[in-house]
């Protein structure tokens, strides 16, 4: 079970996007490529801005690392449309404490993404790939030809991974919404 206490300590540590980037600017350029090449829909956007509760989400992550090179723009892009969702980013890391209680299949994975409540509650744990990353890797790594990391992936993988990460932050969200905690605490 994750340390509700070593998260907020952890996410009082964490830095926005951009001040993430700037820790290590040599790399921050595949990150800026990738954001700059996607953009939500208006609709994606709708949904997002209609959020009402506050979320805590923290990014453990790796500035080196491929698949935070492609997935952590996106959910760059997605915090962005609505402040209600405080983003942070954290190293690996530097983070060793909380990322050895965050392991996926029995290792240090990244990205991975803590989504909790406004009282820092967890609600959800995911990493270190969607589902649709996994399965355009597997149908270029599982047979003769292995991708290279830093490549760009094609515009419809792109696609279908943004959109499985929207659909994890609206899913927290409708937690949120009806937790009876939380419905008591806002009245609502």
């Amino acid at each position: 079970m994750l340390n509700r206490t070593l998260l907020e300590t952890v996410f009082s540590r964490g830095l926005g996007y951009n001040q993430y980037l700037a820790t290590d600017p040599m790399r921050a350029g595949g990150w800026n490529a990738v954001y700059d090449r996607v953009a939500l829909t208006e609709a994606q956007r709708g949904e997002i801005a209609s959020f009402t509760r506050e979320m805590k989400v923290l990014v453990v992550s790796g500035i080196w690392c491929g698949d935070c090179v492609q997935q952590g723009p996106l959910i760059a892009r997605i915090a962005e449309v609505n402040p209600r969702i405080d983003l942070r980013w954290v190293d690996r890391d530097v983070e060793a404490e909380l990322s050895s209680q965050l392991t996926i299949c029995g290792g240090g994975r990244v990205p991975v993404v803590v989504l909790a409540a406004e009282d820092f509650e967890p609600c959800a744990i995911l990493g270190d790939r969607t589902l649709a990353r996994y399965r355009g890797l597997a149908r270029r790594q599982l047979g003769a030809a292995c991708e290279l990391p830093w490549a760009e992936i094609p515009a419809d993988e792109t696609a279908a991974v943004l959109q499985e990460w929207l659909n994890e932050f609206e899913r927290v969200q409708w937690m949120l919404r009806l937790s009876p905690r939380l419905r008591q605490r806002h009245g609502d």
